[in-house]
């Protein structure tokens, strides 16, 4: 299996990621998210939701955990921040 790449704020990239997934899947109107929904069950359909959209590459079945699906959010989200953004950096 290749090393994922490591990302020095993934926890607040994730977090920030569950934020901007759920906009996009509300503004996509794919879903319509309620307060009392887990941070998990939206990492869950915000992962399928942006396979299916091929926003982001599927894991392998046997690997998709949170921690895997967080990391895949986390990198998604990355990608879309300027490179001097405080989260990409050191």
């Amino acid at each position: 299996m290749a090393k994922s790449k490591k990302l020095k704020h993934e926890t607040e990239l994730a977090k920030a990621a569950v934020g901007a997934g759920v906009k996009y899947a509300e503004e996509r109107g794919a879903a319509v998210f309620e307060p009392t929904d887990s941070v998990s069950e939206k990492v869950l359909y915000l992962y399928r939701l942006l396979v299916h959209d091929k926003l982001i590459q599927p894991l392998p079945e046997d690997q998709v955990t949170q921690k895997s699906m967080r990391h895949k959010l986390a990198l998604w989200y990355a990608k879309q921040l300027p490179a001097d953004h405080p989260l990409l950096g050191d």
